[in-house]
């Protein structure tokens, strides 16, 4: 953003109405947060996001991670299992394992949560494109340990659209991919009442190039087609509010992101009322996970990354989240170490619990320049939800590029003021040391063995499963997906039955089709 000298000294504003302009905490349109006392009572939830190679390895460092104080999980999947293939196609070669944990099958699931109990512990999952897949799953382990998966809590992303725009991990057509989501969000009404069912996510559509206010507007323009989707199912809008949830960047622009947070909670709390009519305060608040911004670390002296990552996660608390995961030093060259995920899970607890942040709600409101930029923010976010909704909703714009367009401009602007010197990155543009220097950091190393462990144990596993029950769940798929039913059912039925993640993904192809980006104009 250009320096303004006006904006920048401006006085604070006489006529500015604490009261009326912003409530209170815990009240509409909680401007000033989603709860009364905050952090008073208890911090944050500390969930850092983990998962490599294969189950038993991502299991370890689960264990690891609770026993350093984690309050929650977060699962992180390699790619093949976030795009549908099994770990011996063709297609998953030299990705199983690498950016994420490979899961193809319920015993996978049943691995990755030994020893982990599910009733107690929730569980965040990024997955998109094959999430109701990984929530049957995850159904089907606890009811094996005799946990009802009403006592079930935790959140899947399930957020399909910003793959669209923004990360590319889809691989149906828009059409049928948000059927799916809604499939998921329907079933999830009905059956998991602890489950978080969608997490829309801003996240990955900063990572992409988008500035503060397109995070914000293109989230929220989402939010409004999901909410859309889900009323037309006949879901009532309080039911689907309060389990509705949102997935932040904290980027380094400390005070624009505090004000971020708070406008987006104005501004979906609005909409919940007056667009969608809700009645409950409760489905008017936006809750929200908050991730430090993985684009802004170097791989030059990456020990920076640590106040970076300090300064990011602090915006994030005093913006209100609800949950927090804070990178590694060393993401910009590996997954990150233990000793790496150690000290970023040790930021938060010195975050919480030696800084006096909890103990005032809200410690940023009624400061003039947060509130003008909270102002700012939801007025340039508003300008983007319209330009949306005027092109026919999300999935039109899309399909025409809007959003794709709009990103890469930003992210053309960045790159150049980075090039130009305009924008400092301390260490890659300037105050650079000479090469070689503060790149001596141990690095996590994925054995390149595991694709070859994990296509034995399936081809086992293919073996002694009932080829009969497995063929008529498949049937069942697919005949399911050519009508209207919901498909959560019938994906429960072939996960139960040993039928991989790879399998049930080509059977929906094969109703679906696959999307190809290239050819959309």
């Amino acid at each position: 953003m250009a320096f303004d000298p006006q904006r920048a000294a401006a006085p604070p504003d006489p006529s500015f109405d604490y009261v009326s302009r912003l409530g209170l905490p815990g009240r509409y349109p909680f401007t000033r947060g989603v709860y009364p006392t905050l952090y008073v009572t208890h911090p944050w939830t500390m969930r850092q996001y983990a998962g490599y190679g294969s189950a038993e390895e991502t299991n370890r460092r689960y264990r690891y991670l609770l026993e350093q104080g984690q309050t929650g999980l977060s699962v992180a999947f390699d790619l093949p299992t976030q795009m549908g293939y099994d770990p011996g196609d063709a297609m998953a070669r030299g990705e199983v394992g690498k950016a994420g944990v490979s899961i193809a099958v319920l015993e996978d699931i049943e691995r990755l949560f030994e020893g982990i109990p599910l009733d107690r512990v929730t569980v965040s999952m990024t997955i998109n494109a094959t999430a109701m897949i990984l929530l049957a799953m995850v159904i089907a382990a606890a009811e094996k340990k005799d946990i009802p998966s009403r006592h079930l809590g935790g959140t899947t992303q399930n957020d399909i659209l910003k793959e669209f725009i923004a990360r590319g991990c889809y691989i149906y057509p828009p059409g049928p991919s948000l059927r799916l989501s809604t499939d998921l969000v329907e079933y999830a009404c009905r059956h998991l009442p602890r489950w978080n069912f969608i997490s829309i996510s801003g996240y990955h559509i900063r990572e992409a190039g988008a500035t503060a206010a397109q995070e914000l507007g293109f989230t929220i323009a989402n939010a409004i087609c999901y909410a859309e989707e889900a009323l037309r199912r006949g879901l009532d809008p309080d039911t689907y509010g309060r389990r509705v949830s949102f997935f932040f960047n904290g980027h380094n622009d400390f005070l624009e992101e505090i004000a971020k947070f708070r406008a987006a909670r104005r501004m979906w709390a609005r909409i919940m009322k007056e667009r969608f009519g809700a009645k409950d305060e409760r489905a008017m608040a936006l809750r929200f996970h908050t991730q430090t911004g993985g684009s802004t670390l170097t791989a030059q002296q990456p020990e920076n990354n640590v106040v970076r990552v300090t300064m990011q996660a602090l915006a994030a608390v005093l913006g209100g989240t609800q949950s927090l995961h804070t990178n590694a030093m060393d993401e910009a060259l590996a997954l990150p170490t233990e000793r790496a995920a150690s000290l970023a899970l040790r930021t938060q607890q010195i975050l919480a619990h030696e800084c006096g942040l909890r103990d005032v709600v809200d410690p940023v409101g009624g400061s003039y320049h947060v509130e003008r930029e909270t102002d700012r923010l939801e007025a340039e976010a508003q300008s983007y939800v319209d330009d949306v909704l005027r092109r026919g909703g999300a999935v039109q714009a899309i399909e025409q590029r809007y959003y794709q367009r709009e990103i890469e401009r930003s992210a053309v602007t960045h790159q150049r003021e980075l090039e130009s010197g305009r924008r400092v990155v301390v260490g890659v543009n300037k105050y650079v040391q000479k090469e070689g220097e503060g790149r001596n950091l141990e690095t996590l190393r994925v054995d390149e063995k595991v694709r070859e462990t994990r296509m034995r144990r399936l081809d086992a596993i293919r073996r002694r499963r009932d080829r009969v029950r497995a063929e008529e769940a498949r049937t069942r798929l697919v005949q399911d997906a050519r009508g209207s039913a919901n498909l959560m059912d019938a994906t429960l039925e072939g996960v139960r039955a040993g039928i991989t993640l790879g399998e049930i993904c080509h059977a929906l192809r094969g109703v679906f089709g696959v999307y190809d980006a290239k050819r959309v104009p």
